[in-house]
């Protein structure tokens, strides 16, 4: 059988919050506006926009993702966090326990957290038919090779299942390493261990 070859997407720099984040950050019971649907039945761009600072510089315009999560979350390349003066350790989605403290300005308040920042995990969102005909199960490491003009290719890539779409995410340096901007589509090839 041949490998896998799915779509990759490029994720930027974005954060997620909790309901109490929103509050400090926009005021007591503001909802969030959504701007756009994303590939991920239920999550979406919004409208607002945050600055992050570190102890180095900060950037401004950083989009916000939803809906609001239980634990505050900021996803950078390592770009960004040399940008900020920080060291944010590798991580998937949801695992911020002891990562980098970051501090987030909105236009009703600030939120200085201990922790929270990371560096997204590359990994691939599979839907469980993709998982049953290729032999994946959830949580498995693949490596994905990707790239024309400058190839490579990208280990420890997690699978997660239970997508109704299979596409890998990526943030932009990695994108950038595979020269896979204006890319269109952007594939990789799965390869099993």
């Amino acid at each position: 059988m041949e490998n896998l070859i799915v779509e990759i997407e490029g994720s930027g720099r974005h954060i997620h919050l909790t309901d109490e984040a929103v509050d400090v950050l926009f005021g007591k019971g503001y909802k969030l506006k959504v701007r756009k649907e994303l590939t991920l039945p239920g999550a979406f761009v919004c409208e607002e926009k945050l600055t992050l600072v570190g102890p180095r510089g900060e950037i401004k315009g950083v989009g916000i993702l939803g809906p609001n999560r239980s634990a505050n979350q900021i996803e950078l390349s390592f770009t960004d966090a040399r940008a900020l003066g920080i060291n944010p350790p590798v991580r998937n989605s949801g695992d911020t326990k002891g990562s980098a403290p970051i501090t987030i300005v909105g236009p009703a308040g600030t939120l200085e957290l201990s922790e929270g920042a990371i560096v997204a995990n590359r990994h691939i969102h599979m839907s469980d038919a993709t998982a049953e005909k290729y032999g994946f199960k959830d949580k498995d490491v693949v490596k994905v090779r990707c790239g024309k003009d400058r190839p490579i290719i990208m280990e420890n890539v997690l699978i997660r299942l239970g997508s109704p779409l299979d596409s890998m995410h990526i943030d932009y340096d990695e994108q950038n390493a595979a020269g896979l901007f204006n890319v269109k589509p952007m594939l990789g090839e799965v390869i099993k261990d």
